[in-house]
């Protein structure tokens, strides 16, 4: 994926010729080099007003009619959601018009990456806890506190697990959408179908998890497999909630690596073990699994007994199990229960710093975040609502999914770790790079050694 800091450069450095070669390198064509070698547009967003650099500046309705371009990632059903947003409060707010931009995961940051740099950044995108402090520390983020201060996002009612998760220092780039825990998720049909008794999520260790998923795999003769692999889907999130049950974390609170190597060694272990004993399928197959995405997930096509998900995608595989499945909290080395799981943030809202209408666009986040209108269309789409007094309102409107996944959190919340600060700038990088390290390790490439020491080296890289 191209990062937003190799794509900021181009912009950084056009007048001193550094920017052609940059373009070249990432493969920036046609119109877009263009625009990348020339004097940045102030924006993208129409009508009257400064350039979005100050939080006082910028067309509000009282000075005509206002169009500012709102950018998401995400599946059908929520693009779906996101166009009742936008209908439902342009309704409610003549003269502002919202100019819907969306793709899949895959895509977002790459083309939020290269319209930025090119000055053309959307006025309110969505924004992921890997890339904001990358964002804000390029000043392609406005900071919102002022409009905080003034009330015009309102704040008093958030989830204070993850209220201050946008912040970076004494400055406020992002609010949250809502939150999720990631969570390990089983099938108990599939656990009864093969014999084997769920254990007690508050005792369970990492051996007893393979252990157990291992017998699945033996008793259905293959045709249920255990367990999905830790270290593809999530594996970063994975790997940092076993950190930090050892007192670590992916990143310190000064962006620095924040684990050693022996506990990444450790982690490896537990999966090749998994590999290896059979409660995972073979890594070709488990390899199939993950590039299919969640649809192709062995849990949601029958074909396995447990994973690793965020609760707000358990609707999705159960729609493709047909019925009920369960959350349950990580397994622990001691078997105390002690997890290192987190309530995250499932993603935030944010305003470019290229935006001409800040005020209106501060607006229209304190109406995603605090409008019972908007949480009755959003649900439990972007998370739990990070508003806890709508949480409680529209979880009984919620599915047998969304129920659970209200149930689990609260359940856990009181036991949970606090958030790990915002990652550096670079940490986009680090999921792909330890799914190919997994990869190389399942595959019997490199020992669990030499991945763990190179993996940590270009890590450091990346966020340096």
């Amino acid at each position: 994926m191209t990062t937003y800091k190799e794509v900021r450069n181009v912009r950084t450095n056009r007048k001193s010729g550094v920017g052609r070669s940059w373009a070249t390198r990432l493969g920036v064509a046609g119109g877009v080099l263009g625009l990348l070698l020339t004097t940045a547009a102030c924006g993208g967003d129409s009508g009257p007003g400064g350039g979005g650099g100050s939080a006082d500046e910028g067309t509000t309705r009282a000075d005509g009619p206002v169009s500012m371009r709102f950018t998401w990632w995400g599946s059908d059903t929520r693009h779906a959601a996101t166009q009742k947003l936008i209908d439902l409060y342009q309704s409610q707010n003549q003269g502002v018009t919202l100019e819907g931009d969306f793709t899949g995961f895959n895509d977002y940051f790459d083309r939020l990456a290269t319209s930025t740099a090119g000055g053309e950044g959307p006025c309110i995108e969505q924004q992921d806890t890997r890339y904001v402090r990358e964002y804000s520390d390029r000043h392609a983020l406005l900071d919102l506190t002022p409009y905080i201060k003034d009330g015009t996002i309102d704040t008093s009612k958030l989830d204070q697990n993850v209220a201050d998760t946008g912040k970076v220092e004494d400055a406020t780039y992002a609010i949250p959408t809502g939150v999720n825990a990631f969570s390990t998720v089983i099938d108990p049909q599939a656990f009864a179908t093969a014999g084997v008794p769920i254990p007690d999520d508050k005792t369970w260790t990492w051996d007893q998890m393979v252990d157990t998923a291992a017998q699945i795999t033996k008793k259905t003769n293959g045709a249920i497999n255990g367990m999905q692999a830790m270290g593809l889907n999530g594996g970063d999130t994975n790997f940092e909630i076993y950190a930090r049950e050892h007192g670590q974390a992916l990143f310190d609170e000064d962006g620095k690596i924040g684990f050693k190597q022996q506990t990444l060694e450790d982690w490896w272990n537990v999966e090749k073990k998994a590999s290896d004993s059979g409660a995972e399928p073979q890594p070709s197959t488990t390899v199939e699994v993950f590039n299919g995405g969640i649809d192709q997930a062995l849990l949601a096509t029958g074909k396995g007994a447990s994973g690793f998900w965020w609760t707000n995608e358990m609707p999705a595989l159960m729609a493709g199990a047909g019925h009920q499945l369960q959350f349950m909290q990580f397994p622990t080395e001691k078997g105390d229960g002690k997890t290192g799981m987190y309530l995250k943030p499932a993603m935030f809202w944010a305003i470019s710093s290229d935006c001409k209408s800040p005020k209106e666009a501060a607006l229209f986040i304190n109406w995603l975040i605090n409008s019972e209108d908007a949480a009755n269309i959003i649900k439990a789409d972007r998370g739990l609502p990070v508003n806890t007094e709508l949480r409680d309102k529209i979880a009984p409107q919620l599915d047998p999914a969304g129920q659970a996944a209200v149930a689990f959190v609260n359940e856990i919340t009181p036991n949970l770790q606090d958030p790990p600060a915002l990652p550096p700038k670079g940490a986009g990088e680090v999921q792909a790079i330890m799914q190919r390290y997994t990869e190389q390790v399942l595959f019997g490439q490199l020992s669990v050694s030499d991945a763990a020491k190179q993996l940590m080296s270009e890590v450091q890289s990346a966020t340096a």
